[in-house]
């Protein structure tokens, strides 16, 4: 949508309030020049952000929490990956100053059990109230069409499977789908392997797997094509282990079903949402290369740490569970403080109006 489309919509509909992302830059302008406030909502984590912004208002100077950094490929990726996404109608800086630009707060999609020092350090630098507004996940349901997965998973041990999915973004290189399979057969690990190629890509699966892998692991893996039900396969308590790429969704989802992350970042923010569920004890991170390559052992390894091996299993799952509890626990509190929160930007703004 364009910026003069946005002006002439919120022109007609003469809303209360603005709810805006970071892709619409501009709204909160049009909105203020209509006497609507506008509130930024942040769809990711306060660790990413309050990095960023660190860096966007503090230079050179050092993050305040090492645990949470970036390795030289990553940032050699990220800023190819910056310079590739562009917002219609931006100005320099925007990325940070949507933040200025929000009403008294910013709705975030996150928890205080999880990320509260960097909600906290992510408000004094952006110099607004931050409010979490919990996980915003969609809880499991019990739907016919997915009952041939349940039932595969419900013939497996409790936590002896592991989950593999890397998003509906993200698509594997041929190489990196056969170091993964290799690893899989490194270990005798049950999995469910969520397979993703570009829309219009017709090929099958085992043109880039292994020759004969999908035979010799046809008992204890299965691979889906496409989309999977993951809250439900989350849910579901054979499962052990969650490989993931770390996007924001993907770490709240396994966070909030107390399933142990296998982190494997691939781009952008997900490297730092790794970081930060290491940090907090919950996941192991996939090791690679100085060039961001990862091999066959290494994933074997991460997934043995996680799934396998009694001790550390239940280290990461009891820590897992932990974090779950805090999400829950805050889930209502969150949402029911965001919409008081927004109820007194509107009263505020319409008691400003009517004495104006």
């Amino acid at each position: 949508m364009s910026s003069s489309s946005f002006s002439s919509i919120i022109s007609n509909l003469k809303p209360d309030l603005l709810i805006y992302d970071g892709f619409q830059p501009w709204a909160p302008k049009h909105a203020s020049s209509q006497g609507i406030p506008a509130v930024l909502f942040a769809t990711s984590g306060a660790t990413i952000m309050s990095f960023f912004h660190h860096g966007y208002t503090h230079g050179n100077d050092e993050f305040p929490f090492p645990a949470i950094y970036q390795r030289d490929y990553e940032l050699k990726d990220l800023k190819a990956q910056a310079e590739s996404i562009k917002v219609k109608d931006a100005e320099e800086g925007f990325a940070f100053g949507i933040f200025k630009q929000s009403r008294d707060i910013v709705l975030i999609k996150t928890c205080k059990g999880i990320e509260e020092k960097y909600i906290d350090y992510l408000s004094i630098l952006c110099q607004r109230k931050m409010v979490p507004v919990g996980p915003l996940v969609t809880h499991a349901k019990n739907k016919e069409e997915n009952s041939e997965i349940k039932k595969w998973l419900g013939t497996k041990d409790q936590f002896s499977t592991v989950y593999i999915s890397f998003g509906s973004e993200n698509y594997l290189s041929t190489e990196q789908m056969e170091e993964i399979a290799v690893g899989l057969e490194l270990i005798n690990v049950n999995f469910i392997w969520v397979v993703r190629f570009p829309a219009g890509n017709d090929v099958r699966v085992d043109e880039f797997l292994p020759e004969g892998f999908l035979e010799r692991v046809k008992e204890r893996g299965k691979i889906l094509q496409g989309w999977a039900p993951q809250a439900e396969i989350l849910a579901h308590s054979s499962i052990g282990g969650f490989m993931s790429h770390c996007g924001w969704s993907s770490v709240i989802e396994t966070i909030y079903f107390g399933v142990p992350l296998i982190a494997m970042p691939l781009k952008l923010d997900q490297p730092i949402n790794a970081r930060m569920i290491v940090e907090g004890g919950a996941a192991v991170e996939v090791a690679r290369d100085e060039d961001g390559r990862f091999r066959a052992e290494e994933v074997a390894k991460a997934i043995k740490t996680a799934v396998l091996e009694k001790c550390s299993g239940e280290g990461l799952r009891s820590k897992a569970l932990e974090l779950s509890q805090k999400m829950k626990m805050e889930e209502e509190e969150a949402i029911n403080e965001a919409a008081d929160q927004l109820w007194k930007i509107c009263m505020k703004n319409h008691d400003n109006v009517q004495f104006s």
